[in-house]
């Protein structure tokens, strides 16, 4: 096989073919492909075969686009043959991400085992739920076993730790033949403190621009044509050989991109070819701060070609309303009211000044082009989790009734809702940010910096949990054994519920203009003859449009919600959803 890696401003390159005393160095040469700065050997290498690169004389280095690592990131690479994955998902089509009903997992705290196959034992659980498109958290090689993933430093290698490449395939084919579809969480704009070695081989980063990690990964400076490629690459091969159905790609904010042709749009256009070859769709779901649509307008209209992109100012609105918090980038949100404008024009900060970040923010969405499904909307994530000082989920703030309702808004609303694991029983353990670094050194800086972040917010830094103290990541993980406890059981039957409600009837299919009124405490949501009707504080008679003749679902600590003539009279916390009959 042909072995190849771009070190343009390498003198020599070596290939190190095998470990230890049976290593075997090899000489690479030049290539004499059009693309510049590549070298190449022929050497024999089987599924597993150990390699790395020896660069003028210095170490042996993993491969930049290494497959796998078994022996941890700073260790060789190993290769990866595709064709051995064992595929049995011929028959399946694909899944356009639009409307469809996300659900946010990490491997290494789904279960107690932290693998993929310990995953796949779930599944069932998953189509129970009513979830169609499973979002994996980064699965990219990290150094230490455990890790949320944004820290990874091999974005082509699949973790050893959760099952490696293998174990991902075999992952995905299990999904698939649920019916489910996968999205594969994507870093790009950084790679994690330990395990780099991406420097030494070329340009990888530039000092052009500035992001939160540092140096910027270089897509506009000398050498970035092959960076660039690196990338695109990745993603398709993501596409290509392990059958993912859509990526989401973290902070596309930070891809700072100066060239006439932005990252993205390369991305877009080529994940467009892809899907065209394959013969399914194919999704590209981007975390962006910028609260533009030009994230979701097609590249040939200048945009930046995604399919969907996260929507912060949803989450941002609910939770503030639901729990009354207003620190931070809640200083904005608790009205419902901002609840009211969200959900009718996808951004509240859409060319409005944004208290946290001191100016004037985004830019208004045209409706009448871009559908709400092109925003996903969520009541909680991996970061508005484990990012809280404790690791507290939304559950653990609030009443059961405002979770519900919470959760009724968002999963019967106008975007592509996304659950957040275990968020559906209201699980009682917390997800707090956890690593695992060999390195004592690095370890401790991320433990101090953790605590002293903190700290400086008013936390007593002894209450926030060590994040390499291997306790923080085993009180993450999922009881499996409490979701049939009837506390868990009730909650995780309303989520039942609303994806049910939202799979069968066609006001949740129809994507027209959606609307929200807002009468003291009292919120209601029409989705064409739907109302979801919400009250936080004290019960009340809330008028609908339209005369209320069937109650679909409700969720209340308190009496029944009654049908009213021209409402519905409901407890003090309660959300419910009803039919109404509509003029002809």
């Amino acid at each position: 096989m042909q072995f190849g890696v771009w070190a343009p401003r390498a003198q020599t390159v070596e290939l190190v073919l095998g470990t230890g005393g049976d290593a075997t160095t090899i000489p690479m040469g030049r290539s004499g492909s059009p693309r510049e700065g590549w070298w190449t050997a022929e050497a024999e290498g089987a599924a597993g075969t150990r390699y790395a690169f020896r660069l003028d004389g210095g170490d042996p280095r993993p491969d930049p686009r290494s497959g796998w690592q078994p022996d941890g990131v700073h260790g060789p690479s190993a290769v990866v043959d595709p064709s051995a994955f064992g595929w049995t998902d011929a028959g399946w089509t694909g899944r356009d991400v639009h409307g469809a009903v996300f659900y946010e997992l990490h491997v290494g705290t789904f279960t107690e085992e932290g693998t993929f196959a310990a995953a796949a034992e779930h599944l069932d659980h998953l189509v129970d739920l009513g979830v169609e498109v499973v979002e994996v958290l980064p699965v990219s090689a990290w150094d230490g076993p455990w890790n949320w993933g944004y820290d990874g430093v091999a974005p082509y290698a699949v973790h050893h730790e959760y099952g490696g490449p293998q174990g991902f395939a075999a992952f995905v084919d299990a999904c698939h033949a649920k019916g489910l579809a996968v999205a594969l969480d994507c870093v790009y704009n950084h790679l994690g403190p330990s395990g780099n070695y991406l420097g030494e081989f070329g340009p990888y980063f530039t000092d052009k621009h500035d992001t939160p990690w540092g140096a910027a990964v270089n897509l506009d400076d000398d050498g970035s044509v092959e960076v660039r490629r690196w990338i695109v690459d990745n993603a398709l091969r993501w596409f290509r050989d392990f059958h993912v159905d859509a990526l989401r790609l973290d902070a596309v904010h930070a891809l700072v991109d100066d060239s006439p042709r932005h990252v993205l749009q390369q991305l877009a256009d080529e994940t467009a070819d892809l899907a065209g070859e394959l013969g399914r769709p194919l999704g590209l779901v981007a975390e962006s701060d910028l609260n533009d649509a030009v994230m979701v307008t097609p590249t040939a209209q200048g945009g930046r070609g995604m399919t969907a992109q996260w929507d912060d100012d949803v989450h941002h609105a609910l939770h503030a309303w639901l729990t009354g918090e207003r620190q931070g980038y809640y200083a904005d949100f608790g009205d419902p009211e901002v609840v009211k404008t969200v959900f009718e024009e996808a951004f509240f900060h859409a060319g409005r000044f944004s208290t946290f970040r001191g100016e004037v923010w985004g830019a208004p969405v045209d409706r009448a082009q871009v559908p709400g499904t092109a925003f996903l909307g969520y009541l909680q994530t991996h970061d508005q989790v484990g990012n809280r000082a404790l690791g507290d989920r939304i559950g653990h703030l609030l009443s059961p009734a405002r979770q519900a309702a919470g959760a009724a808004l968002y999963l019967l609303g106008p975007f592509t809702p996304m659950v957040f694991m275990g968020e559906e029983w209201n699980a009682s353990t917390k997800w707090q940010f956890f690593t695992s670094f060999p390195d004592p050194e690095l370890g401790k800086a991320v433990s101090e910096g953790r605590r002293g972040e903190f700290g400086q917010h008013g936390w007593d830094a002894e209450d926030v949990p060590d994040p390499q103290d291997p306790a923080t990541r085993e009180n993450s993980v999922l009881r499996w054994d409490e979701v049939a406890e009837p506390e868990h059981a009730r909650v995780l039957d309303w989520y039942r519920s609303l994806t049910a409600l939202r799979r069968e009837l066609p006001a949740f299919t129809d994507l027209r203009e959606v609307r929200v009124d807002v009468a003291g405490n009292a919120l209601v949501l029409h989705r064409g003859d739907v109302r979801v009707v919400v009250t936080l504080g004290a019960g009340a008679d809330v008028e609908v449009e339209g005369t209320p003749v069937e109650v679909l679902a409700s969720f209340t600590d308190g009496p029944a919600p009654e049908l009213l003539g021209e409402g519905v009279r409901t407890a003090a916390e309660a959300v419910v959803v009803v039919r109404v009959a509509t003029a002809a």
